[in-house]
């Protein structure tokens, strides 16, 4: 099976606090490239993509603060691993075909970058999440 991965897309992490976290990345020599809003169970979260070089670090802040484990957890934690593709329809249908356990019904549209990206994960076997991702 090839899916034709060309790089790691990006990592996620979940922050408590965007303003300090971005300011953060900034002071490591990242640019924030994206800055957008995501809906969540009737909330709205933030999300920022902080890039430098060919590397892309999400942080992102859940509209419920009980939801920003990252305030719980001594060492933090990265949510998942995102890897870009050329055709994220072929690639859910493939991945669905040789059985993986994919968490979304479909492709997911999100209103990130200049025309939107889709996105689906499949969970590994210690419950990791690898997210593929398209951007549009």
């Amino acid at each position: 099976m090839n899916l034709n991965l060309t790089r790691i897309q990006h990592v996620g992490i979940p922050v408590a606090d965007l303003v300090r976290s971005e300011a953060f990345y900034n002071r490591l020599g990242f640019t924030n490239v994206m800055s957008s809003t995501f809906q969540h169970e009737g909330g709205q979260g933030k999300v920022a993509m902080m890039k430098q070089g060919d590397i892309i670090i999400e942080i992102y802040q859940m509209p419920d603060p009980a939801l920003n484990e990252i305030r719980s957890r001594k060492d933090g934690h990265i949510d998942h691993v995102a890897f870009d593709v050329e055709d994220i329809e072929a690639t859910f249908e493939l991945l669905k075909k040789e059985g993986f356990n994919i968490i979304e019904e479909s492709p997911v549209f999100l209103a990130f970058w200049q025309r939107g990206c889709k996105y689906f994960n499949i969970t590994g076997p210690e419950g990791e999440r690898l997210e593929f991702n398209q951007i549009l």
